[in-house]
């Protein structure tokens, strides 16, 4: 014990025993109140966002080796990316999506900076590539299919005039001996790819089942091992420099990969090629997110590709976000042949039987629930004057005016194909309404005598066909699955395979923990030391409408928004009324919130997150940018992705230069002076 006047240790866990009567009193300057922590500022960016005046249109890895000279001047130490995966399924602008990985291991061929390889033998080719470098850069978005066609015309003669030689070398051998592996597979799967026009492999005739010795041949002295080998090098030698200026690069893992990808081809045993990927509707987002990724088959051989996947990232990164951790909890899985997510269900699942179902009180009709309900009312509601046509087109008419689909419409993918092509008001009309007939259904089937609740079945018209004790029972099932059934059954599954998974790296492991039932795997992320996402305007916990910053817990990773979100002035300009209750609540500020985001405003936003107890506050460019002049003068260009709009185009490119940037002395003093007196250098 202690007392007296000798002042007490510091460091946290001191206890002080008093006897009977004493009265200890501790003076506030004397009271230690927290030990103190490392903590860290960083910025997120994608390398495709990148802005120099050396880049093509598209920010390169040597942009991202001079945004470390400007994170290392401000006193940064974390920047964080998007993946950098190679992507290109049809060289068209569908492939700017980073998370639709062709390949988990092989680098994007647009982030090759052109400037490190050997120069053009012909001085006109490389005048004529510096004309096509200004006009690109001049535009204020990426052009990805310009940016394809001039990066791959000039790797195309780079390969032809120092390939051979650079093939040939002691460096380059080591390099195919490490990833032979995988680079041998995805030439190969590059070359059929553009020879039959299509990444989707069962097109491949012959090639279609995936064996190496048919394909090995494909590929001798080419381009791709080219490319690869400068991507490899050029992506190491940026990571080697930022941890000699004290600056840690973080990659992004993807929760999944392209249903058309090298891994399923070479590894289809470790995906489940029937089934898609998504996030369950919300309220937000009632018809959900189907990401169109195949499901995987967990298991040792998975588990054993995700420590691979882990192991190769080392080589680049200190620090890894595994994209919708959740899916280690589960998935919210589609069926084939489904297009929204409200025919979805939970994998793993409590699935229920016909005995459990009727023991809740709910007499189970197995056509009835499960199959799609139809009768002329529905049919009048969801078609008005097209009714008549959709019956004769679409549906056959059974027993007691009811209707079954015909075949060739029995699944969302079949309608769609059906009206591929027909943009018409009417034909459209149709189309929604054929889809929202297939998931007309109170219960989806597992597997024989396995069932589980649609998930918004209770909105649907045929939870109208129930009487009243069948809709208070149909409700006790739906509401104990969805809410109670699965509360402890997650988190031992996910507990086994992040120890399989994450046993061996190195690397700092963030989660993206957002979405349905984020709170719940809290106390699995903390065991395995994985640092959780704290976003102020998306609360995890029963906050109110935004979080407290002071409230989040050390081992987090506290934003202001994400690359799925508006950005700091987009979402000031979105929704007024939730902005000015942001003013009046979080800011603390009297009066009317101004129309637009002021620079002293987002600075004040900036700081507040910068002090709150999080491990690493890492803002995404356009926030820190927010406090300068140096903004894009339309704020919707800062968004990068919207996950509603399936057709979204992923081309933010920074407003200003990273050399302007390294030079704005008043800027950068000011980003220093506030990681400095927060803390965070």
């Amino acid at each position: 014990g202690w007392g007296g006047n000798t002042p007490p240790p510091r460091g946290g866990g001191r206890e002080g025993a008093l006897r009977d009567g004493q009265v200890l009193v501790l003076h506030g300057g004397m009271l230690h109140i927290m030990e103190d922590v490392w903590k860290a500022a960083g910025v997120a960016v994608p390398v495709f966002s990148l802005r120099s005046e050396h880049s093509y249109g598209v920010g390169d890895f040597g942009d991202l080796r001079r945004l470390v000279d400007w994170a290392s001047k401000v006193g940064m130490t974390m920047i964080q990316l998007l993946p950098v995966n190679d992507t290109t399924t049809v060289h068209g602008w569908t492939d700017s999506h980073p998370y639709n990985c062709i390949s988990v291991f092989a680098l994007h061929p647009h982030y090759i900076d052109l400037e490190q390889l050997p120069p053009l033998r012909r001085q006109q080719d490389q005048k004529a590539f510096a004309r096509q470098r200004r006009e690109l850069n001049a535009l204020s978005e990426s052009d990805y299919m310009a940016v394809d066609r001039v990066k791959n015309d000039y790797v195309a003669r780079s390969f032809a005039e120092v390939g051979e030689e650079t093939l040939a070398s002691d460096d380059f051998k080591a390099f195919f001996e490490e990833n032979k592996e995988w680079l041998v597979p995805y030439a190969a799967f590059c070359v059929l790819r553009d020879k039959f026009g299509t990444s989707r492999f069962m097109d491949w005739k012959q090639y279609a089942i995936y064996d190496r010795s048919r394909v090995e041949g494909l590929t001798p002295q080419h381009a791709i091992y080219y490319l690869q080998y400068h991507l490899h090098r050029q992506l190491k030698a940026a990571a080697s420099y930022a941890r000699s200026k004290g600056v840690s690069l973080m990659g992004d893992m993807p929760v999944g990969v392209y249903r058309d990808s090298v891994e399923t081809w070479t590894h289809p045993e470790l995906f489940r090629m029937d089934m898609q990927m998504g996030a369950m509707p919300t309220q937000t987002e009632p018809m959900g997110q189907n990401w169109g990724f195949p499901t995987y088959r967990w298991g040792e051989a998975l588990e054993e590709w995700m420590r691979e996947r882990l192991h190769y990232m080392e080589q680049f990164f200190d620090a890894v976000r595994i994209d919708h951790i959740l899916s280690f909890f589960r998935v919210w899985e589609i069926p084939e042949g489904a297009l929204s997510a409200n025919l979805g269900h939970f994998s793993p699942s409590l699935s229920l039987s016909r005995e459990e179902i009727e023991h809740c009180g709910l007499t189970f009709r197995h056509d009835f629930m499960t199959r799609p309900f139809i009768n002329d009312t529905i049919i009048d509601r969801l078609f008005g004057i097209h009714a008549a046509y959709v019956k004769e087109e679409f549906l056959q008419e059974k027993a007691y005016h009811l209707y079954e689909l015909k075949p060739h419409v029995r699944s969302q993918e079949q309608v769609q194909k059906c009206f591929l092509g027909k943009n018409d008001e009417n034909s459209l009309w149709i189309r929604d309404g054929l889809y929202r007939l297939c998931a007309n259904v109170l219960f989806l089937e597992m597997s024989d005598d396995l069932f589980v609740p649609r998930y918004g079945a209770w909105q649907s018209s045929v939870f109208d066909v129930l009487n009243g004790e069948e809709k208070d029972a149909f409700m006790r099932i739906y509401n104990n699955y969805y809410f109670e059934r699965h509360r402890d059954y997650w988190n031992h599954f996910a507990a086994r395979r992040l120890d399989s998974v994450l046993r061996e790296t190195r690397m700092l492991v963030c989660a993206d923990d957002l979405g349905v039932g984020a709170e719940q795997i809290q106390r699995v992320l903390d065991s395995h030391r994985i640092l959780s996402l704290e976003v102020q305007t998306l609360p995890k916990r029963d906050q109110g409408e935004f979080g407290h910053l002071e409230s989040n817990a050390y081992r987090s990773v506290a934003t202001i928004s994400t690359h799925d979100m508006p950005s700091l002035r987009l979402w000031w300009e979105e929704d007024l009324g939730r902005v000015q209750r942001y003013y009046a609540t979080m800011l603390q500020k009297e009066g009317r919130a101004p129309r637009h985001l002021t620079p002293l405003l987002a600075e004040e936003i900036i700081a507040r997150h910068l002090y709150c107890p999080s491990m690493l506050c890492i803002l995404s460019i356009q926030d820190w940018l927010s406090m300068s002049g140096m903004k894009l003068g339309d704020v919707y260009q800062e968004r990068i992705n919207a996950p509603y709009d399936s057709y979204n185009q992923w081309k933010y490119r920074m407003p200003v230069t990273i050399e302007k940037l390294i030079d704005e002395a008043p800027y950068n003093r000011k980003i220093h002076t506030m990681i400095e007196r927060s803390r965070r250098l």
